[in-house]
């Protein structure tokens, strides 16, 4: 009886072993965020603690370098790895239009990323000395580890098609592990270098020593194999990138671009106008919300080999149907965290505790909060449409992105830090949702009903 009604609760909730995984990573990196607020307030001042999350916000310009390359590689193999199997761990085989297809998407993904990693480090190397050089008047020794960031972010971009490739050849549990460690030994090394006192140079140096992980898992396991049989296995038949990627690559690669202003600009604006002390708190803030939305959003991600095989095998109604668990279990997820985070700090400040004051004041983490909430379950609609190799979320991007970007200029420029939150929250909560999930039905609507299996 125990062990069913265990077995009931692990089904219900979705878990396996992949989003185990996942979820143990996602939690790893929450818990070593956690951990390094009280490092970051221990060992770094305030004015550090601006810069320490301003250099976040400023490498997420990463994204208008990937341009959403990353999820339509794994989308894509996906799709060509539904006619092929693997003959023994190394090995696939199956039909051969696909073999051949598939290895021309990991040969074009390894072209691509090359330039573009070396792109990424020109230029952000670049902006963060002007950036910073001009709105950074504090007497912080910035530069070194900013490069040092520079640098391991464009190798990370070097590495990332790698492991999108894998997972659309359903290696979904084995990346996770990937990262599952790396991130174990990430978090481990930041909290190990905030106290030995290496201030700002702590991130950059265990984010590089932690992304070694990557090369070493697969070199010294059967995944390098698996990548150069399927590397040798092109033939005439290839993915064709201006007919079949680009018009699916642009349209979605504007979408995160989007999200660069939709989830990314507070820091640099809050830095710009209020100063590095307002913007280290605000960092503060988004790093555990953030945490929450990637922990949560683990349950989706998971899933999109899955429902692009099933999209490209036209089981509409078995994917509609894992679909509405999975974004429920998301949701749930992503309502407890937050929920759990803002009564703990709810208690840190009644009792008055210095490390309440880190973050912004509990009403406006209030409402980052529940915004945080909308955009995880938006985030999880847009997955199953982006799954059909498709961007309907294109405009709808665009738009909310240059009102949430103007506005947080408008209204951080008049009103603070409580202009740039409210503006947030409402366009977010009342322009950002009832939009998306119209979409969603629309979409949903003319790609299914009318299909013979649904």
């Amino acid at each position: 009886m125990h062990s069913k009604f265990v077995n009931a609760l692990v089904n219900k909730s979705g878990l396996n072993t992949a989003v185990i995984f996942t979820v143990a990573s996602r939690l790893v990196q929450g818990a070593g965020g956690f951990l390094s607020i009280f490092f970051v307030v221990r060992f770094l001042n305030k004015i550090e603690q601006g810069y320490f999350y301003t250099f976040g916000s400023i490498l997420a310009l990463q994204v208008f370098f990937e341009l959403g390359l990353t999820s339509i590689i794994t989308q894509f193999t996906a799709h060509e790895f539904a006619k092929l199997n693997f003959k023994s761990q190394e090995r696939l085989e199956g039909d051969p239009v696909s073999l051949s297809r598939i290895s021309s998407l990991l040969h074009l993904s390894v072209k691509w990323f090359s330039v573009l990693s070396l792109c990424l480090f020109v230029v952000l190397s670049l902006f963060g000395y002007i950036f910073f050089s001009h709105y950074g008047k504090d007497p912080i020794n910035w530069f070194y580890p900013w490069i040092i960031l520079v640098f391991t972010s464009s190798v990370n971009l070097l590495l990332t098609p790698i492991l999108s490739f894998l997972e659309g050849l359903g290696k979904v549990k084995e990346i996770a592990l990937i990262r599952l460690v790396q991130y174990t030994l990430q978090a481990c090394l930041v909290l190990s270098l905030l106290s030995l006192n290496f201030h700002l140079f702590s991130s950059p140096i265990a984010n590089f020593l932690s992304l070694l992980v990557i090369p070493i898992f697969i070199f010294f396991s059967y995944r390098k194999n698996v990548l150069i049989n399927i590397w040798k296995n092109i033939g005439s038949e290839r993915v064709n990138y201006k007919k079949e990627i680009l018009p699916f690559q642009w349209k979605i690669s504007l979408s995160w671009i989007s999200g660069y202003f939709i989830y990314q600009l507070f820091n640099p604006v809050v830095f710009a106008t209020e100063g590095a002390i307002v913007a280290g708190q605000m960092g503060l803030s988004l790093a555990i919300f953030n945490g929450i939305q990637s922990i949560s959003l683990s349950w989706l991600n998971t899933k999109i080999p899955s429902f692009s095989v099933l999209i490209a095998n036209e089981e509409y109604s078995k994917l509609d149907r894992i679909f509405r668990n999975t974004v429920l279990q998301s949701t749930v997820v992503s309502f407890l965290g937050v929920l759990v985070f803002l009564f703990f700090l709810y208690i840190s400040s009644l009792y008055n505790f210095d490390f309440s004051k880190r973050f912004l004041s509990f009403t406006l983490l209030s409402l980052l909060g529940f915004s945080i909430i909308v955009n995880q379950f938006v985030a999880g609609l847009a997955i199953y449409l982006r799954c059909h190799k498709k961007e309907p979320f294109l405009y709808f991007s665009i738009v909310i992105a240059i009102l949430i970007g103007v506005g947080i200029f408008l209204f951080g420029r008049f009103f603070g830090i409580w202009g740039i939150i409210l503006w947030y929250s409402f366009v977010i909560v009342g322009l950002s949702l009832p939009w998306a999930i119209f979409i969603f039905l629309k979409k949903r609507r003319e790609w299914h009903y009318n299909h013979p299996t649904y």
